[in-house]
């Protein structure tokens, strides 16, 4: 497998983006749905901070895989997609990029507008992108909300297309996404011509 994206496969950085984006996304949904039912205290305050760190990651993370995208490029269409699915597939991933950019970014507004620090794993602090302000952090936390149900929405469209292709299509859509060769098709041998002396009709 090579690092570089070609023709017919994503390469190895590409994997490598994509699916630790897919694990910290999911971290990201499991901590976000159930930290806001814990009990106050600092085990509460650690796990808000563990949240805002991954998405902090998960931003940076998307920053460097649309680079590598725009250097690496991407495989051409699966042989045989109709242009339909192609329209539907390139829309579907401009707003995964687009969600993934957005939802880390309100949360950062989101946290400025109600004042709190923002730190990445306690190493070191970023700074506030917006004042402090009641109207500001409201509407950003509904747009955080939405846009993270909005994400939810498109990753399942996503995943069922990816299945479908592989289970009822049979072409390449999930595999090239997945480590490991993908093995050239098989081809039965060409029967032989008929020599003269194996022909029922050739008497000796």
């Amino acid at each position: 497998m090579t690092l570089k994206n070609t023709d017919d496969r994503w390469g190895a950085v590409s994997q490598l983006f994509h699916w630790v984006i897919v694990a910290l996304i999911l971290v990201m949904a499991y901590i976000g749905l159930t930290m806001g039912d814990l009990p106050n205290g600092p085990r509460k305050i650690n796990i808000y901070a563990l949240h805002k760190s991954i998405g902090l990651t998960i931003l940076a993370l998307v920053v460097l895989r649309v680079l590598w995208r725009v250097y690496a490029g991407a495989p051409a269409p699966v042989p045989g997609t109709p242009t339909w699915q192609q329209r539907i597939a390139s829309v579907t991933h401009f707003l995964l990029y687009a969600l993934l950019f957005a939802i880390p970014l309100s949360g950062w507004v989101l946290n400025s507008s109600a004042g709190y620090p923002l730190q990445w794993f306690k190493l070191f602090n970023l700074p506030a992108i917006t004042g402090r302000s009641d109207g500001v952090h409201e509407a950003a936390e509904g747009a955080h909300e939405l846009l993270f149900w909005v994400l939810v929405a498109l990753v399942v469209a996503h995943a069922g297309a990816a299945l479908y292709h592989h289970l009822f299509q049979g072409d390449t859509t999930l595999t090239r996404m997945l480590p490991g060769r993908r093995k050239a098709p098989t081809l039965a041998p060409a029967p032989s011509s008929p020599t003269p002396q194996d022909s029922p009709d050739e008497n000796p």
